[in-house]
């Protein structure tokens, strides 16, 4: 006992070594969004109608409540503290490493070989995507309770009961509901039962053919006890067919099977048998790891050829020394079977043609196949025991330090897709992610850059072409924004989202008519459209046609009833209509249903301040920063108000934070710029002004009508920057 718990205190403390630098970590836009950042229903925190949202087919791909479940009470305790987030999924990936350790040196009282096969799951560089990607909770959730289930199911072996049974039921049922993956575990149950459990054995046979002698591999308890323990697992294999359903149900309700023309089944058994050879090569060389591998545009004959050939090889060659060396087989087949779930026959969404996640259970088998053949390929070496010591030492040391250099890619989204972009300069998924992401610092040209490279590599990659527009049309690029839109959709004349981004540029150069005909074009192909009803609802308050406006805003709530941006100018329309307070009074009823939900808070603070009740609207924008901190917006809105309280200080202050935060967002120096001059500070208010200016901010007109910099338009400084720009 002492010696298993002096190996799970070193399993925590190297996993710890190698990942803790994750406490400090963002979320990415690149799921975590969807999964938490942005999602009003984990947002909000654990309550009944979020429970029966979780338990629902909604908007995802995978029917998996019990993540969902699980970011809930996250965001219940920590609010959108990423580094909490991150803190919880690496809990369950050295929970994962020591049930891994105790249960398979309860199954074969391997200490030594137990503890390699946790260390190298720990500590591997493969396991980085699931333990530092906060949307793949799922999967050290998932793997979490499949490793209970196995732990049940050896407590089982030993001593049969029909309880013990029903807890295997359990497990494994929470298990696919944090994720599908698992729904080939009734099969890893199957090879455990004849290696290390022994509850079915092969033995060597002599049978006449024709006169010659062969061997073949026969159960030596006989077919009939072979087929008792594939019936043992009916239930479970059950199970599996119902999460598959589910799933499947799912990815049918949203669309987003990818067809066998787009993809075909050659292709996908092509890339498939190649990418089983890929992850073995990645796990002995486990170089250019990336958060995304662009499906490839061909796979060449030769390296099918070749992938089918090294598995045959392999196959055979460990299911020949099954008898002698069962873990190797059964390591191998582990191998296979688990993987079979991501392969990529079966793809819906944006499919990758492998993913660093999809071998987090699967590469158990491979480390079980080193850590058994390894000291077997030593046994006749005079130093065996302290030459294995010494080796697993290097190995895992090299291996905690690629994982602590990986980790570090995970720190945001911008070194996420940088690194992405370095491995693969032909990833556009990379490059369009990478383009958000400066783009949302404010990076504007850089993101340009990417936006545009990633439509190079894709000239019909339709968000790379929004964005691109849009992000032209920050820097007045309004007639190249144009452009972008016309030639798409000359060819793809039925996208509502071309026909909606379309609209933004044309209103954005004033063209109102043509920017309706856009929007009311993209509700004609889905009347249902938010984006297109809250961007129609602009065109029609600048048309005047305020209740057309205000019918438009109502209907993008209803399908978004969350976001700030339609909350907003829902808000500023109605309040000369008198009906604000009623308003105020429905934020005031969802308050009591979801007291932490901060984007109500905000909501509020922005009525109150309409209303001019000040006092109030800072209560608001408090209880916002007291759950979200870092949440941009509300130190803005807080700082204008203490602003136009006269509380000069208490408004540089948080204009100061929200650059921390957002160091390339110009509007912020501008906001400083204005206070320091109502404060007769010309010189900080110029330093500022110059500052907000290199950071893109053009609007002269803004400036000259603005009475907080009357003092500053009378120096030189101002003049010359007049006269540059």
């Amino acid at each position: 006992m002492r010696q298993e718990f002096l190996i799970c205190l070193f399993l925590v403390l190297i996993t710890l070594a190698a990942y803790w630098q994750i406490k400090n970590h963002e979320f990415t836009l690149f799921d975590d969004d969807g999964y938490v950042s942005e999602n009003p229903h984990v947002r909000t925190g654990l309550n009944l109608e979020n429970i029966r949202w979780a338990f629902g087919l909604n908007d995802f791909v995978y029917w998996h409540p019990l993540t969902w479940l699980s970011h809930m009470l996250d965001s219940h305790f920590y609010g959108l503290d990423s580094g909490k987030h991150h803190q919880i999924s690496l809990v369950f990936h050295i929970v994962n490493s020591l049930l891994l350790f105790l249960i398979f040196n309860r199954m074969t009282g391997a200490l030594w070989r137990s503890a390699f096969v946790a260390a190298l799951f720990a500590l591997h560089p493969l396991s980085v995507e699931s333990v530092a990607w906060v949307a793949e909770r799922k999967n050290v959730l998932s793997t979490f309770f499949g490793l209970l289930t196995l732990g049940a199911y050896a407590a089982y072996v030993e001593r049969p009961g029909f309880y013990k049974y029903l807890l295997i039921l359990l497990f494994f049922s929470l298990g696919l509901m944090a994720k599908p993956m698992l729904v080939t575990l009734p099969f890893v149950l199957l090879l455990l039962d004849y290696w290390p459990l022994g509850r079915f054995q092969l033995r060597a046979a002599e049978t006449d053919y024709n006169g010659k002698n062969e061997k073949q591999l026969k159960s030596c308890f006989g077919r009939s006890h072979f087929l008792h323990l594939v019936q043992e697992k009916i239930p479970l294999l059950t199970l599996s067919a119902i999460s598959i359903y589910l799933s499947a149900l799912a990815v049918q309700r949203l669309g987003i099977v990818l067809s066998t023309e787009t993809t075909p089944i050659k292709y996908r058994v092509a890339n498939a048998l190649v990418s089983y050879v890929k992850y073995i090569g990645k796990m002995f060389w486990p170089q250019d790891l990336t958060v995304f591998y662009p499906y490839p545009v061909k796979v060449p004959i030769w390296q099918a050829l070749g992938a089918v050939l090294i598995l045959i090889f392999v196959s055979y060659f460990l299911v020949w020394v099954l008898r002698r060396i069962p873990a190797l087989g059964v390591g191998w087949l582990w191998y296979l079977g688990t993987l079979v779930p991501a392969i990529g026959l079966f793809q819906a969404g944006l499919w990758p043609a492998m993913a660093d996640r999809w071998s987090y259970v699967p590469l158990i088998g491979l480390f079980v196949i080193i850590a058994w053949g390894v000291p077997e390929l030593m046994t006749k070496w005079r130093y065996k025991v302290p030459g294995l010591v010494v080796m697993a030492t290097i190995l895992l040391a090299i291996l905690m330090t690629i994982t602590w250099l990986q980790v570090r890619y995970w720190k945001n989204s911008v070194t996420l897709f940088e690194h992405a972009v370095a491995v693969n300069v032909r990833n556009q998924l990379a490059h369009y992610n990478l383009g958000v992401a400066l783009k949302k610092q404010g990076r504007i040209t850089e993101a340009i850059d990417h936006f545009s490279e990633a439509l190079q590599i894709n000239p019909l990659y339709l968000e790379a072409r929004r964005s691109l527009a849009l992000a032209l049309a920050t820097q007045g690029r309004i007639a190249e924004a144009i452009q972008q839109y016309f030639e798409f959709l000359k060819e793809n004349p039925g996208h509502k989202e071309a026909h909606n981004n379309l609209g933004v540029v044309l209103l954005q150069q004033g063209r109102t008519a043509e920017a309706i005909h856009h929007f009311s074009e993209a509700l004609r192909l889905d009347t249902g459209y938010a984006d297109a009803h809250y961007n129609l609802g602009i065109a029609m308050v600048r048309a005047r046609r305020i209740e057309a406006a205000v019918a438009h805003f109502q209907a993008a709530l209803q399908q978004k009833p969350y976001d700030p941006r339609i909350q907003d100018n829902l808000d500023q329309l109605l309040a000369p209509q008198g009906v604000v307070d009623g308003v105020i009074a429905e934020i005031k009823e969802k308050l009591e249903l979801h007291p932490r939900d901060f984007l109500l808070h905000y909501r509020l603070g922005r009525l109150y301040k309409i209303k001019g009740d000040l006092n109030k609207a800072m209560d608001h924008y408090q209880q916002v920063l007291f759950v979200q901190p870092d949440f941009a917006p509300a130190l803005n809105d807080l700082a204008l108000v203490h602003a136009m309280r006269g509380e000069y200080e208490q408004a540089l202050s948080l204009l100061k934070k929200k650059i921390g935060i957002w160091p390339d967002h110009f509007e912020s120096y501008y906001d400083i710029a204005c206070i320091y001059a109502r404060q007769n500070k010309g010189d900080e208010s110029m330093a500022w002004l110059k500052q907000a200016i290199d950071r893109g901010f053009k609007d002269w007109q803004r400036i000259k009508n603005d009475d907080n910099l009357e003092n500053l338009r009378r120096s030189a400084d101002y003049k010359t920057l007049a006269r540059g720009q």
